[in-house]
């Protein structure tokens, strides 16, 4: 959680980065009593940026689970997506699909070069992954990476070129050709959920080969 998100604003990134949410596990996030979450959940409610809906767990009554509506998940906007669309379609529509693969092709290597430059130095795969977490969370993609039995999973929860990436999945193409890259040949990387395919976030499997 970052510091300096409070109140309702906490709420909101919460249940961005962390998903559909029950209101005791949202009161213990916020360290407030669930009366006081649910006061602010409600708030939330009317404003459009949160709703609710009951889920039932085995015995008992359902448990209600918050999420973010559309318009929540649109305060965290996708960079000059109108521009950045019309120019791929400009791009696409003038100069042709291997035209826009080039530039693709080329931003991506670009990264790459980038991507190096602050990893280098860096030798340890978790020490890596956690600097390429840092860099993407700095470019706006809600980034964070998590360590288990399997390896490592980054996470990226809000994707700010979202509607470039509709437009053209190559996009998608290139950022896990760029991780690969930069991790290097020993390092097996798979994507494991996708937001272009109706999940939440995007993330990736990384593993030692």
């Amino acid at each position: 959680m970052k510091n300096n998100v409070t109140g309702n604003d906490r709420v909101v990134w919460m249940l961005k980065t962390r998903g559909p949410q029950s209101l005791i596990a949202i009161a213990r996030e916020m360290n407030v009593t669930t009366e006081g979450a649910r006061f602010q959940l409600l708030k939330l409610a009317n404003e459009g940026l949160v709703e609710s809906a009951a889920e039932s767990k085995g015995r008992g009554r359902p448990q209600q689970i918050w999420s973010l509506t559309i318009t929540g998940q649109a305060r965290f906007p996708d960079t000059h997506a109108e521009l950045t669309v019309k120019l791929i379609r400009t791009i696409k529509d003038t100069l042709g699909q291997k035209a826009l693969d080039a530039i693709i092709e080329a931003n991506g290597q670009s990264g790459v070069v980038k991507y190096e430059q602050e990893l280098k130095g860096v030798k340890e795969l978790e020490n890596k992954v956690a600097q390429l977490a840092e860099i993407r969370d700095r470019e706006g993609y809600m980034a964070e990476y998590e360590k288990d039995e399997e390896g490592y999973l980054l996470i990226e929860n809000h994707c700010p070129i979202c509607a470039a990436a509709t437009e053209c999945q190559n996009f998608c193409v290139s950022e896990l050709n760029t991780f690969q890259k930069v991790l290097g040949e020993n390092v097996k990387i798979k994507r494991v959920d996708h937001i272009l395919s109706g999940s939440r976030r995007c993330a990736y499997r990384i593993q030692e080969r």
